[in-house]
């Protein structure tokens, strides 16, 4: 059965800004997955979008800030002229043309509206709980429509109360854009956001320690957050790369000994963790989030106790234990775009069966 799918991006950021996070690797994933099995894709998404050959309708507006800087008490906020707001309302104006909605954003306004569409509609829960309003809004949602949300990891759909009612989708990505590197410089490597929560200043410590040179890439969302780390750490090894694209990221970043990945938050399932198995990069990472269900210990890197750099320093003495084939094997078994498609579409089918 082919099926007429609108997916709706996440409004805190264009396509290709970076803004989004994983999010955005992830919708793009689905989308080309979906395209290839033949079902008809439109991607809604904030104005300035940049994406490769996907289908997109690009929405004007102001954008959401990120739910992640929020306290668990926070009110909503909706900004005037909210691209997510005018986002759904273009939803709601084409919804007869669609059988099915996907929402890619942690957001409570898509989750709100759900009841008042005729269109079913799929949400792809990328974070664990983080406010009230969030996880009483996602759990309604639950409720009233069940088989609908769908989340990345088990740790990530722990952290709700109604774990029980989530589907576990994993991740996926399109291995065949990532090069096996089984030969690597000598340096380490970090990704992200560069933002609190991501807890780099960790990985920049444990550079400084081991002499080890750190290649940092990602966007730089919180500027002062990163002036202080670049104050603080005047004299570590580390060289600020750049936010690339997946294929310059891929190649970079397969020449590097390790990624080091340091969150202070529930990651719920970070893409770049599988990225960097898929080139072959053994993870050393904090045992925190979906990390705990990645890293398979010893064998394609190393858990580490929360936020101890002493931890992190530690493993980085054994990451030439780690045989950097079994990486790539861990994402050829688990990550494939295949067996992600295979799962998102029997979650489809399952809700338009209802």
């Amino acid at each position: 059965m082919h099926h007429k799918l609108l997916f709706m991006s996440t409004p805190i950021g264009s396509l290709g800004s970076g803004l989004g996070g994983g999010v955005e690797l992830t919708l793009s994933n689905i989308a080309k997955e979906m395209l290839r099995r033949g079902h008809e894709v439109k991607i809604v998404a904030p104005q300035r979008s940049i994406s490769n050959s996907l289908p997109i309708k690009e929405i004007p507006g102001e954008l959401q800030i990120p739910a992640q800087n929020q306290t668990r008490t926070d009110p909503i906020f909706i900004p005037k002229n909210s691209v997510l707001a005018n986002m759904w309302d273009y939803a709601r104006q084409v919804q007869a043309n669609y059988d099915l909605i996907i929402n890619f954003a942690y957001d409570w306004l898509p989750l709100y509206l759900t009841p008042f569409f005729n269109t079913p509609i799929a949400h792809l829960i990328s974070m664990g709980s983080l406010t009230d309003t969030m996880d009483h809004i996602i759990e309604q949602v639950a409720n009233q429509f069940p088989g609908t949300i769908g989340v990345h990891g088990k740790t990530q759909s722990a952290t709700f109360t109604f774990a029980d009612k989530c589907k576990c989708l994993v991740n996926g990505m399109d291995l065949s854009v990532y090069q096996f590197c089984s030969q690597p410089g000598s340096c380490l490597a970090w990704v992200g956001r560069i933002a609190p929560e991501k807890g780099i200043e960790d990985a920049v410590a444990a550079a400084k320690i081991t002499g080890i040179p750190l290649k940092i890439f990602g966007l730089i969302q919180d500027v002062p957050y990163w002036e202080k780390i670049c104050q603080d750490y005047p004299d570590a090894p580390i060289e600020y790369r750049g936010f690339l694209p997946t294929d310059e990221l891929q190649q970079e970043l397969g020449q590097c000994r390790g990624l080091l990945v340091t969150p202070r938050w529930i990651e719920a399932y970070p893409n770049v963790a599988l990225e960097s198995l898929a080139c072959g990069v053994p993870l050393i990472s904090y045992r925190r989030g979906g990390l705990a269900e990645i890293v398979q210990e010893g064998k394609t890197g190393f858990l580490v106790e929360p936020d101890s750099v002493e931890g992190l320093v530690e493993a980085i003495k054994h990451l030439d234990e780690i045989d950097r084939q079994a990486c790539r094997q861990q994402a050829e078994t688990l990550y494939s775009l295949e067996a992600m498609g295979d799962r998102t579409e029997e979650w489809f089918q399952k809700i338009l069966k209802k």
